[in-house]
Protein backbone atom coordinates (compact mmCIF):
# COMPACT_ATOMS: atom_id res chain seq x y z
CA UNK A 1 0.00 0.00 0.00
CA UNK A 2 2.57 2.67 0.86
CA UNK A 3 3.90 1.94 -2.67
CA UNK A 4 1.10 2.51 -4.25
CA UNK A 5 0.27 5.76 -1.79
CA UNK A 6 3.81 7.37 -2.15
CA UNK A 7 3.34 6.72 -6.37
CA UNK A 8 0.11 9.00 -6.20
CA UNK A 9 1.73 11.77 -4.25
CA UNK A 10 4.74 11.69 -7.07
CA UNK A 11 1.89 11.61 -9.51
CA UNK A 12 -0.05 14.17 -8.29
CA UNK A 13 3.17 16.54 -7.81
CA UNK A 14 3.70 16.06 -11.01
CA UNK A 15 1.03 16.76 -12.40
CA UNK A 16 0.29 13.36 -13.98
CA UNK A 17 -3.38 12.26 -14.12
CA UNK A 18 -4.45 8.97 -12.34
CA UNK A 19 -7.04 6.86 -10.46
CA UNK A 20 -6.67 5.25 -7.01
CA UNK A 21 -8.58 1.85 -7.64
CA UNK A 22 -9.48 0.68 -4.05
CA UNK A 23 -11.55 -2.82 -2.66
CA UNK A 24 -14.42 -1.46 -0.45
CA UNK A 25 -15.75 -4.53 0.23
CA UNK A 26 -16.19 -8.62 -0.42
CA UNK A 27 -18.48 -11.09 0.01
CA UNK A 28 -17.25 -14.83 -0.29
CA UNK A 29 -14.13 -15.95 -1.40
CA UNK A 30 -11.92 -12.91 -3.26
CA UNK A 31 -8.47 -12.69 -4.36
CA UNK A 32 -8.32 -9.76 -2.45
CA UNK A 33 -9.95 -8.34 0.74
CA UNK A 34 -11.10 -4.66 1.70
CA UNK A 35 -8.42 -2.36 1.80
CA UNK A 36 -6.27 -3.72 -1.38
CA UNK A 37 -5.03 -1.00 -3.86
CA UNK A 38 -3.74 -0.15 -6.93
CA UNK A 39 -2.72 3.09 -8.75
CA UNK A 40 -3.77 3.03 -12.39
CA UNK A 41 -2.17 5.39 -14.80
CA UNK A 42 -3.46 7.15 -17.84
CA UNK A 43 -1.28 5.35 -20.20
CA UNK A 44 -2.39 1.75 -18.21
CA UNK A 45 0.64 1.20 -15.72
CA UNK A 46 -0.01 0.19 -12.54
CA UNK A 47 1.00 -0.35 -9.49
CA UNK A 48 -0.18 -2.27 -6.86
CA UNK A 49 -2.61 -4.83 -7.11
CA UNK A 50 -6.49 -5.64 -6.71
CA UNK A 51 -5.97 -9.56 -7.60
CA UNK A 52 -4.90 -9.79 -10.91
CA UNK A 53 -6.32 -11.57 -13.90
CA UNK A 54 -9.59 -10.36 -16.03
CA UNK A 55 -10.30 -8.28 -12.45
CA UNK A 56 -7.34 -5.92 -12.74
CA UNK A 57 -7.57 -5.60 -16.63
CA UNK A 58 -11.84 -4.57 -16.14
CA UNK A 59 -11.05 -2.45 -13.47
CA UNK A 60 -7.56 -1.12 -15.05
CA UNK A 61 -9.39 -0.22 -18.52
CA UNK A 62 -12.46 1.67 -15.76
CA UNK A 63 -9.93 3.49 -14.12
CA UNK A 64 -8.94 4.55 -17.42
CA UNK A 65 -12.21 5.69 -18.20
CA UNK A 66 -12.42 7.80 -14.80
CA UNK A 67 -9.58 9.92 -15.48
CA UNK A 68 -10.85 10.50 -19.11
CA UNK A 69 -14.19 11.41 -17.48
CA UNK A 70 -12.65 13.09 -14.49
CA UNK A 71 -15.42 11.08 -12.42
CA UNK A 72 -15.14 8.92 -9.25
CA UNK A 73 -16.62 5.39 -10.22
CA UNK A 74 -18.30 2.93 -7.96
CA UNK A 75 -18.52 -0.52 -9.52
CA UNK A 76 -19.00 -4.11 -8.83
CA UNK A 77 -17.24 -7.64 -10.15
CA UNK A 78 -18.29 -11.01 -9.79
CA UNK A 79 -15.94 -13.78 -9.30
CA UNK A 80 -18.69 -16.34 -9.87
CA UNK A 81 -18.01 -18.95 -12.82
CA UNK A 82 -21.16 -17.36 -14.48
CA UNK A 83 -19.52 -14.21 -14.46
CA UNK A 84 -15.58 -14.50 -14.50
CA UNK A 85 -16.14 -16.51 -17.96
CA UNK A 86 -13.37 -19.36 -18.94
CA UNK A 87 -10.33 -16.80 -18.97
CA UNK A 88 -11.60 -15.32 -14.89
CA UNK A 89 -10.67 -15.62 -11.76
CA UNK A 90 -13.13 -17.92 -10.24
CA UNK A 91 -13.36 -17.73 -6.67
CA UNK A 92 -16.94 -17.65 -5.79
CA UNK A 93 -17.12 -14.15 -4.29
CA UNK A 94 -17.83 -10.46 -5.12
CA UNK A 95 -16.34 -7.17 -4.97
CA UNK A 96 -16.97 -4.03 -4.37
CA UNK A 97 -14.34 -1.31 -5.92
CA UNK A 98 -13.95 2.79 -5.62
CA UNK A 99 -12.46 4.65 -8.39
CA UNK A 100 -11.14 7.63 -7.49
CA UNK A 101 -9.07 10.11 -10.15
CA UNK A 102 -6.34 12.00 -8.57
CA UNK A 103 -5.37 15.29 -9.94
CA UNK A 104 -2.68 17.59 -9.81
CA UNK A 105 -2.74 21.11 -8.85
CA UNK A 106 -4.59 22.35 -11.18
CA UNK A 107 -1.92 25.63 -13.17
CA UNK A 108 -3.29 28.90 -14.06
CA UNK A 109 -0.70 29.81 -17.16
CA UNK A 110 -1.58 33.59 -17.63
CA UNK A 111 -0.35 35.13 -20.69
CA UNK A 112 -0.76 39.10 -20.38
CA UNK A 113 -0.23 40.77 -17.08
CA UNK A 114 -2.48 43.71 -17.21
CA UNK A 115 -5.22 44.92 -15.50
CA UNK A 116 -7.26 41.62 -15.76
CA UNK A 117 -4.87 39.43 -14.93
CA UNK A 118 -4.02 40.89 -11.41
CA UNK A 119 -7.49 40.25 -9.72
CA UNK A 120 -7.44 36.97 -11.74
CA UNK A 121 -4.11 35.57 -10.62
CA UNK A 122 -5.15 36.54 -6.69
CA UNK A 123 -8.72 35.02 -6.56
CA UNK A 124 -7.36 31.80 -8.84
CA UNK A 125 -4.78 31.17 -5.95
CA UNK A 126 -7.18 31.69 -3.41
CA UNK A 127 -9.27 28.50 -5.44
CA UNK A 128 -6.01 26.27 -5.24
CA UNK A 129 -4.68 26.93 -8.70
CA UNK A 130 -0.63 27.12 -9.18
CA UNK A 131 -0.32 30.27 -10.99
CA UNK A 132 2.08 31.15 -13.74
CA UNK A 133 2.41 34.51 -15.27
CA UNK A 134 3.56 35.69 -18.68
CA UNK A 135 4.12 39.05 -20.53
CA UNK A 136 7.08 40.87 -22.42
CA UNK A 137 7.14 43.83 -20.08
CA UNK A 138 9.14 43.88 -16.65
CA UNK A 139 7.06 46.85 -15.77
CA UNK A 140 3.94 44.30 -15.96
CA UNK A 141 5.05 41.38 -14.90
CA UNK A 142 7.02 41.55 -11.12
CA UNK A 143 6.76 40.30 -8.03
CA UNK A 144 5.58 43.41 -6.64
CA UNK A 145 2.29 43.25 -8.85
CA UNK A 146 1.89 39.26 -8.74
CA UNK A 147 2.91 38.48 -5.05
CA UNK A 148 0.78 35.37 -5.22
CA UNK A 149 2.32 33.87 -8.54
CA UNK A 150 4.50 30.55 -8.38
CA UNK A 151 6.05 31.89 -11.53
CA UNK A 152 7.04 35.00 -13.79
CA UNK A 153 8.32 34.99 -17.34
CA UNK A 154 9.55 38.14 -18.66
CA UNK A 155 9.76 37.02 -22.56
CA UNK A 156 7.68 36.78 -25.81
CA UNK A 157 5.04 34.75 -25.34
CA UNK A 158 5.71 32.16 -27.82
CA UNK A 159 9.50 31.51 -26.33
CA UNK A 160 7.17 31.66 -22.81
CA UNK A 161 5.64 28.53 -23.25
CA UNK A 162 9.20 26.63 -23.34
CA UNK A 163 9.35 28.42 -19.82
CA UNK A 164 5.83 27.42 -18.41
CA UNK A 165 3.97 24.87 -17.13
CA UNK A 166 1.78 23.12 -20.44
CA UNK A 167 0.26 20.17 -19.42
CA UNK A 168 -3.22 18.11 -19.03
CA UNK A 169 -4.10 19.93 -16.00
CA UNK A 170 -3.14 23.89 -17.05
CA UNK A 171 -5.73 26.36 -17.77
CA UNK A 172 -4.11 28.64 -19.99
CA UNK A 173 -5.97 32.11 -20.20
CA UNK A 174 -4.80 35.09 -22.85
CA UNK A 175 -5.32 38.59 -22.25
CA UNK A 176 -2.49 40.15 -23.46
CA UNK A 177 -2.54 43.86 -24.80
CA UNK A 178 -3.18 43.42 -27.97
CA UNK A 179 -4.59 41.72 -31.12
CA UNK A 180 -1.04 40.56 -32.26
CA UNK A 181 -0.37 39.18 -28.61
CA UNK A 182 -3.35 37.47 -28.39
CA UNK A 183 -2.24 35.92 -31.82
CA UNK A 184 1.25 34.62 -30.71
CA UNK A 185 -0.02 33.09 -27.23
CA UNK A 186 -2.85 31.37 -28.88
CA UNK A 187 -1.17 29.91 -31.67
CA UNK A 188 1.69 28.49 -29.02
CA UNK A 189 -0.17 26.87 -26.37
CA UNK A 190 -2.92 24.82 -28.92
CA UNK A 191 -2.32 21.69 -29.79
CA UNK A 192 -0.67 20.94 -26.58
CA UNK A 193 -3.75 18.90 -24.69
CA UNK A 194 -4.08 21.78 -22.13
CA UNK A 195 -7.46 20.97 -20.06
CA UNK A 196 -8.49 24.64 -20.73
CA UNK A 197 -7.60 27.66 -23.10
CA UNK A 198 -9.09 30.66 -23.12
CA UNK A 199 -9.34 34.08 -24.87
CA UNK A 200 -10.57 37.50 -23.33
CA UNK A 201 -12.04 39.74 -26.12
CA UNK A 202 -14.96 40.34 -28.06
CA UNK A 203 -16.49 38.53 -30.60
CA UNK A 204 -15.34 40.11 -33.16
CA UNK A 205 -12.01 40.73 -32.39
CA UNK A 206 -12.21 36.55 -31.84
CA UNK A 207 -13.33 35.72 -35.18
CA UNK A 208 -10.94 37.75 -36.69
CA UNK A 209 -8.00 36.17 -34.54
CA UNK A 210 -9.53 32.73 -35.23
CA UNK A 211 -9.48 33.70 -39.09
CA UNK A 212 -5.92 35.13 -38.93
CA UNK A 213 -4.56 31.65 -37.39
CA UNK A 214 -6.56 29.60 -39.25
CA UNK A 215 -5.22 31.02 -42.32
CA UNK A 216 -1.72 29.92 -41.01
CA UNK A 217 -2.90 26.36 -40.37
CA UNK A 218 -3.86 25.93 -37.36
CA UNK A 219 -7.36 23.36 -37.48
CA UNK A 220 -11.09 24.37 -36.85
CA UNK A 221 -10.69 21.29 -34.37
CA UNK A 222 -8.64 23.32 -32.41
CA UNK A 223 -10.08 26.39 -32.44
CA UNK A 224 -13.49 24.95 -31.38
CA UNK A 225 -12.28 23.95 -28.17
CA UNK A 226 -11.03 27.94 -27.28
CA UNK A 227 -13.54 29.08 -24.87
CA UNK A 228 -14.04 32.66 -26.50
CA UNK A 229 -15.65 35.02 -25.39
CA UNK A 230 -14.81 34.09 -21.95
CA UNK A 231 -16.21 33.58 -18.81
CA UNK A 232 -19.48 33.18 -17.88
CA UNK A 233 -22.39 35.94 -18.83
CA UNK A 234 -22.73 37.57 -15.11
CA UNK A 235 -22.71 41.22 -16.61
CA UNK A 236 -19.15 41.63 -15.25
CA UNK A 237 -17.44 45.16 -16.00
CA UNK A 238 -14.84 45.61 -14.04
CA UNK A 239 -11.48 44.26 -13.60
CA UNK A 240 -12.28 42.09 -11.09
CA UNK A 241 -15.61 41.04 -12.36
CA UNK A 242 -14.32 40.09 -15.35
CA UNK A 243 -12.01 38.03 -13.41
CA UNK A 244 -14.94 36.50 -11.29
CA UNK A 245 -16.73 35.42 -14.45
CA UNK A 246 -13.37 34.42 -15.87
CA UNK A 247 -12.74 32.08 -12.84
CA UNK A 248 -16.06 30.99 -12.56
CA UNK A 249 -16.12 29.16 -16.39
CA UNK A 250 -12.57 27.43 -15.09
CA UNK A 251 -14.31 25.95 -12.21
CA UNK A 252 -17.26 24.65 -13.92
CA UNK A 253 -14.67 23.08 -16.13
CA UNK A 254 -12.69 22.01 -13.32
CA UNK A 255 -15.33 20.49 -11.24
CA UNK A 256 -16.88 18.79 -14.43
CA UNK A 257 -19.66 20.78 -14.96
CA UNK A 258 -20.63 22.29 -19.00
CA UNK A 259 -19.96 26.16 -18.42
CA UNK A 260 -22.70 26.37 -22.13
CA UNK A 261 -25.10 25.11 -19.31
CA UNK A 262 -23.89 28.14 -16.27
CA UNK A 263 -24.12 30.89 -18.75
CA UNK A 264 -20.64 30.44 -20.55
CA UNK A 265 -20.26 33.32 -23.69
CA UNK A 266 -18.67 30.50 -25.68
CA UNK A 267 -19.12 30.92 -29.16
CA UNK A 268 -20.10 29.23 -32.38
CA UNK A 269 -17.52 29.40 -35.23
CA UNK A 270 -18.67 29.87 -38.88
CA UNK A 271 -18.23 27.74 -41.51
CA UNK A 272 -15.70 29.67 -42.71
CA UNK A 273 -13.89 31.38 -40.91
CA UNK A 274 -12.26 34.90 -42.73
CA UNK A 275 -11.27 38.05 -41.53
CA UNK A 276 -14.12 40.07 -42.71
CA UNK A 277 -16.31 37.63 -41.05
CA UNK A 278 -15.03 40.04 -37.81
CA UNK A 279 -17.59 43.40 -38.88
CA UNK A 280 -20.44 40.77 -38.82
Amino acid sequence: MREVLEEALRAEAAGEPVALVTVVSTQGSTPQKAGAKMLVHADGRIVGTIGGGCLEAEMTRRARQAIEDRRVQVTSYDLTPEEAGEDGLVCGGRMQVLIEPVEGTPVLCLFGAGHVAQPLARMAKACGFRVEVVDDRVKFANAERFPEADRIVVEGFAAATEKVTLGPNTFAIIVTRGHKGDAEALESVLGRGLRFVGLLGSKAKTVHIFAALAERGVSREELVRVHAPLGLEIGAQTPDEIAVSILAEMIAVRRGVDPARSGSMKMDLPGRLKPEDSTR
